[in-house]
């Protein structure tokens, strides 16, 4: 009977701690995939989906696009933690990429630690490679600085060891929570010659809480 109780105490437990979580999720259409500055669809259009579990600052998803020319069907798993305090945000979370139809990379042959800083509208980020096929793990890292007001978001973004050390400036601008446009401008840190602008634009459904 001790036992009885004990169980429909966890259960009651667990109720209430799912009564408190949250899933959220959305499917979208872009006109392309945009990643970091770089237009790796070559303009074919990129359908994606994400699924996102979060409770208490904790958070655990699945994100999946296609639109890759080059490393095929894309799925990333990751977990993390993220708060606030007064004014400051922070987060911090771990990320896995797959490409199982192209590039033939399975879950946790890729991977990155994402650590973010935000103060007001303005946030940094750093994505840190801990994890790589090829045996380089650390020797990339990409760093991101953002800041939004109202619609528009601006972010600044810099491959450290990947991509010719490329950086790039977005302007994206958020019509309603369904469709948004951005334009990025790619720029080779070392030659400082600015490359053509990429235009993308989306369209999503979110839904959950």
């Amino acid at each position: 009977m001790k036992s009885i109780k004990v169980l429909s105490a966890l259960s009651l437990l667990a109720l209430a701690g799912a009564a408190q979580a949250e899933v959220t999720g959305s499917m979208g259409i872009a006109s392309s995939y945009l990643w970091r500055g770089l237009d790796l669809g070559s303009g074919t259009p990129a359908v994606s989906g994400d699924l996102k579990f979060s409770e208490s600052g904790f958070y655990t998803g699945i994100w999946g696009s296609s639109g890759d020319t080059a490393a095929g069907t894309e799925y990333d798993l990751y977990a993390g933690y993220g708060g606030a305090a007064g004014a400051v945000t922070y987060d911090i979370s771990y990320w896995t990429y797959s490409y199982p139809t192209g590039l033939g990379l399975k879950p946790f042959d890729l991977a990155e630690v994402v650590g973010s800083l935000g103060v007001g509208p303005v946030t940094a980020s750093m994505y840190y490679n801990v994890a790589d096929p090829a045996g380089n793990d650390g020797d990339y890292k990409y760093y991101t600085l953002k800041a939004k007001f109202g619609a528009f978001t601006a972010l600044l973004g810099q491959h450290d060891g990947g991509a010719d050390d490329l950086s790039h400036f977005d302007l994206s601008y958020a019509y309603n929570d369904n469709l948004s446009f951005t334009i990025s401008a790619p720029i080779d840190s070392d030659s400082g010659n600015e490359a053509d602008p990429t235009f993308v634009a989306s369209y999503s459904v979110p839904f959950g809480k």
